[in-house]
């Protein structure tokens, strides 16, 4: 009986991620499956030709946008470790003070406390490195997106599996922005995803999205908050463990808009 390869074998041969016995039962399948086969040999073709476009892209000099962005995300990334350097003290203050209450159950909430503390770091760090991708992508002309548009369905399939979740694409043409592409990027609870959207003014706004920690029960509330002090204002939320970021240089009341029409199709 012939054996077909599904879509997670395809793309396990041509991301190379799977241990090599493994790579070597599935490439078996090849020969049973010519359909198959000549789809990991265009998705492997086309993964080649996008590493050598970036290989161009390494003689280029850094824009100076890029650099400005970077120093920001510095300065941004110190000011944060300041921040929690004070919490740490106050923690320990609070500490001190809560260890005379005990006899009291003064401490009963202590540990919804603890986990909304982190949590709410969490979202920060993720709002943090959406800003700084959205920084180092956007002003891109030649490579803003790993995959283009027209790789839609083949996008979708391969940032779904890196990621662990099912995605979509909003639509916002109503809001004046067409797909330009997306891309995969590193995060502290696994993979991330940008997508990002492009008006025909030449603005662009970026969709950035990943699981912030999937253990975590308290992570299924969705509520959206406001981030001005970045890199570039976001407006983001979480749902399900998982946390989204739309981010560009657009003024409040329209980002806020378009993230709606955003969530409202997710």
């Amino acid at each position: 009986m012939t054996k077909s390869m599904n879509a997670d074998d395809m793309h396990s041969l041509v991301d190379q991620l799977e241990p090599e016995e493994q790579r070597r039962v599935i490439e078996s399948l090849t020969p049973q499956d010519p359909q198959a086969a000549q789809t990991v040999a265009a998705w492997s073709k086309q993964r080649v030709e996008l590493s050598s476009l970036h290989l161009d892209a390494l003689k280029e000099p850094i824009p100076s946008s890029l650099l400005q962005a970077a120093n920001r995300a510095s300065d941004l990334q110190l000011a944060l470790e300041r921040h929690w350097r004070h919490v740490g003290v106050a923690a320990s203050v609070l500490l001190a003070f809560g260890v005379g209450w005990i006899s009291h159950g003064q401490l009963s909430n202590q540990p919804e406390s603890s986990i909304a503390l982190a949590k709410g770091r969490m979202e920060h760090e993720f709002v943090r490195q959406a800003g700084f991708a959205h920084s180092v992508y956007m002003p891109e002309k030649r490579h803003p997106v790993e995959v283009a548009a027209s790789e839609q369905d083949h996008l979708v399939q391969w940032l779904s599996k890196r990621v662990g979740k099912p995605l979509k694409i909003p639509k916002l043409s109503a809001m004046g922005y067409e797909l330009v592409g997306g891309r995969l990027l590193p995060g502290e609870s696994g993979a991330r995803a940008q997508f990002m959207f492009q008006n025909e003014q030449g603005s662009r706004i970026t969709l950035y999205l990943g699981a912030i920690n999937p253990q975590t029960d308290s992570a299924n509330e969705t509520g959206f908050r406001y981030e001005a002090g970045g890199v570039a204002p976001s407006f983001y939320w979480t749902d399900q463990g998982f946390g989204y970021a739309l981010t560009g240089q657009v003024d409040r009341e329209r980002l806020m808009a378009i993230a709606t029409l955003v969530y409202q199709q997710l």
